[in-house]
Parts: structure tokens; C-alpha cells; sequence
């Protein structure tokens, strides 16, 4: 006699796969596995990047374009979801640190900008802002933390070098980021 499958078994069956592949993955069968999340963040330490505590530490991942912070302690960590520069030309790699951070920044494009696109112009702080509400300046110039009101943008590579956030997450790390807090680009 054959059996009808209606959709609660399907289910059923699904839901109970679901259950039994923690068991079949490669962590469990004795193989090593990359620690991601959804969002293929890959988890770091600090250790892997600074030799010392002592102030707030951050590294920008431009692989799995996320931003990951630690306070003095090397606690508190939190990662933020990024945007990325659009080209590997635009990408600066290496430690620098954070020198000025302003709320409501303005902003002028550069002149490599304007060669890429002469119809640039200087913006004041504001909705059309490409900073966002809140940006933290490097020791690069023209490199930048900010946010961006174009939430499009995160988790892409879209910018012209910086590493950009959400407004709400970037107002979060301005606010637990002081000056001098020490940045590794990767």
C-alpha cells in the first residue's frame, strides 16, 4: 500500500532534518570549521592583530565586509556589518588610527573622485550626505568610518575607500570609540 505524503508530513520530515544536521556537519565528523554567521562574518581576535591592550581596538575585514571592535579590555566585542571599497585600487590596507570623529560631517569629493564622475560636488551634512550622520577620520586622508543613508550599500563594494555603516551602528561605535583607538584594514 502506498503512502500519501500531505504537506504536515513533509514538513515533518523537514523539521527533523533540520534536528540531525548539526550531527552530520564537519565539525562533528573531526574536521576543523570556519566560525561564520549568516552573514558569513568570520569571528576574530584581537590577538591576531594587535600586540597589546591598552585602548579600543577595531579591524575593518574588507573579505567578509564586517568591522570588528574591542574595548580597552579586549572585551566588548562587537561586530558591525560593512560597506567595502569598490576596487582593490581604492583599497588601503594597514594599521592607522582614529584622529577626529564629528557628528554631522560634510563632505567634498576628492579629486580621483571627480575624475570618476565630474558631476561630484560638495555636500553639507544632511540626508544626501554620502557620511551619513557620524564619521571617525584616520590617519589616511580621505579614509574614513562613517555611516550612510544609502542602507543599499552595506554588506557591498561600494565605496571610493572608506569603510561605511549603518547610521544607527555607526552612531553606536562613535559614541564607544575614542580618539586614538587603533584600526587594522584588512
Amino acid at each position: 500500500m502506498t503512502e500519501r505524503f500531505t504537506r504536515r508530513k513533509l514538513m515533518a520530515c523537514g523539521a527533523a532534518g533540520l534536528l540531525a544536521a548539526p550531527m552530520l556537519s564537519p565539525a562533528h565528523a573531526g574536521q576543523a570549521s570556519v566560525q561564520r554567521n549568516l552573514s558569513s562574518f568570520r569571528a576574530q581576535r584581537w590577538e591576531d592583530h594587535f600586540d597589546r591592550l591598552g585602548t579600543v581596538m577595531i579591524v575593518a575585514d574588507t573579505q567578509s565586509r564586517a568591522l570588528h571592535y574591542w574595548n580597552e579590555e579586549g572585551l566588548g566585542y562587537r561586530v558591525y556589518p560593512t560597506s567595502v571599497p569598490m576596487t582593490e585600487e581604492l583599497t588601503k590596507r594597514g594599521y592607522t588610527e582614529v584622529v577626529r570623529k564629528r557628528v554631522g560631517p560634510d563632505w567634498t569629493p576628492t579629486p580621483d573622485m571627480l575624475k570618476r564622475d565630474p558631476t561630484l560636488q560638495y555636500m553639507p551634512p544632511g540626508p544626501g550626505n554620502p557620511l551619513g550622520t557620524h564619521a571617525m577620520y584616520l590617519t589616511w586622508p580621505a579614509y574614513l568610518i562613517h555611516g550612510t543613508h544609502d542602507t543599499r550599500k552595506i554588506g557591498r563594494p561600494s565605496s571610493s575607500g572608506c569603510i561605511g555603516l549603518y547610521n544607527e551602528k555607526i552612531e553606536e561605535l562613535f559614541a564607544i570609540t575614542p580618539i586614538g583607538a587603533r584600526v587594522r584594514i584588512v
